[in-house]
């Protein structure tokens, strides 16, 4: 494989694991801690996980089982975990926004990924 495509894999891993990590926290803080950009939360539900699901996709192009696994598992999975904070409420609504988000950006990702590796 061309050195500079294993470049690239390694830079959008990162960022894939890195954009999860900020989600997690995002979606599991305090509600008094977490960021707002002036949207309805709706949008930036499926915006968040549409772009952590075109990151995995892209960065795991050859593993999309397990990209998908991931991203899929992580939205419902800090639905979950949400009920363990006070301030915080985990909803089916919420979980079903996260999850078509993410399925959009698994996707496109898909797409990106192959044509990377065609490359």
């Amino acid at each position: 494989m061309n050195t500079r495509i294993v470049e690239l894999e390694t830079l959008l891993r990162f960022a894939a694991w890195g954009c999860l990590a900020v989600i997690a926290f995002a979606t599991l803080s305090p509600i008094g801690l977490r960021p707002t950009t002036g949207l309805s939360p709706s949008i930036e539900r499926f915006v968040a996980f549409a772009l952590v699901g075109a990151l995995f996709a892209s960065a795991y192009s050859r593993y999309i089982l397990f990209a998908a696994a991931v991203v899929i598992g992580a939205a419902v999975l800090f639905e979950l975990l949400q009920v363990l904070e006070p301030s915080r409420h985990g909803r089916l609504f919420d979980a079903s926004v996260k999850l078509a988000g993410g399925t959009a950006g698994l996707a496109v990702g898909s797409i990106v990924g192959r044509w990377l590796r065609r490359g």
